[in-house]
């Protein structure tokens, strides 16, 4: 990959037409939602043809996978940041949120509904992994099973998941367990399911967060 500071004069502007593009293409998933995405729609507001657009960005999916790379991308290491100053599980669980609530449409682009006629790269599946892999070294820290095996020693036996592969451990279940109940608490919350209930997000998340814990420490 090109260094910024050895790029010739047309790739710096490629790559500003290609960051201008992205910009405008968050802007319209947060008014219209990722299925409504369109390049020829920015293309028209950038002052381009839509063939020109094309020749930075093939399709709507190699916008759309772009921008779930860099999503991705954002919370690993923003988790990773957390993880390197000592944050443990509760604090990278509020990382999370934090996360999600400064761009709702960034969390929703990779954990909200698929969008329609959109198939992910399998390149993709890598750069998912990056955000589970801290939560996992995170529990590793301080999570045993009942048979008094460290943690660390199941996940690495069970990063690899295939068809074929044993049962993950008690101990990866309620790391998962954690992981996706956050997520549907998120999920819903910027979804504006909780809208007119009367009762503070950030309070049940809390509450969520305190329960999981405890119960992992039993």
């Amino acid at each position: 990959m090109t260094e910024p500071g050895t790029r010739t004069p047309r790739e710096r502007y490629r790559a500003q037409v290609r960051a201008e593009i992205k910009e405008r293409a968050w802007q319209q998933i947060a008014t219209a939602g990722a299925s409504a995405l369109s390049l020829n729609a920015i293309a028209k507001q950038m002052g381009m043809s839509g063939p020109a657009l094309y020749r930075y960005f093939a399709s709507r999916d190699e916008l759309i996978t772009e921008l779930i790379r860099e999503a991705y991308g954002s919370l690993a290491a923003t988790l990773r940041t957390a993880r390197s100053a000592g944050a443990d599980l509760a604090r990278l669980a509020y990382e999370l949120r934090e996360w999600a609530l400064a761009d709702p449409q960034r969390y929703l682009l990779i954990y909200g509904t698929p969008v329609p006629g959109y198939r992910a790269p399998e390149e993709l599946t890598g750069v998912a992994s990056d955000t589970m892999a801290t939560l996992l070294d995170a529990c590793a820290a301080h999570e045993w099973d009942g048979d008094g095996t460290p943690f660390a020693v199941h996940l690495e036996r069970h990063r690899g998941w295939a068809d074929d592969h044993p049962a993950p451990a008690a101990t990866l279940h309620r790391a998962l367990t954690f992981w996706t109940r956050l997520h549907g608490l998120l999920s819903l919350e910027l979804a504006g399911h909780f809208t007119g209930m009367r009762f503070d997000p950030a309070l049940l998340y809390a509450a969520e967060v305190d329960e999981l814990l405890a119960h992992r420490r039993t």
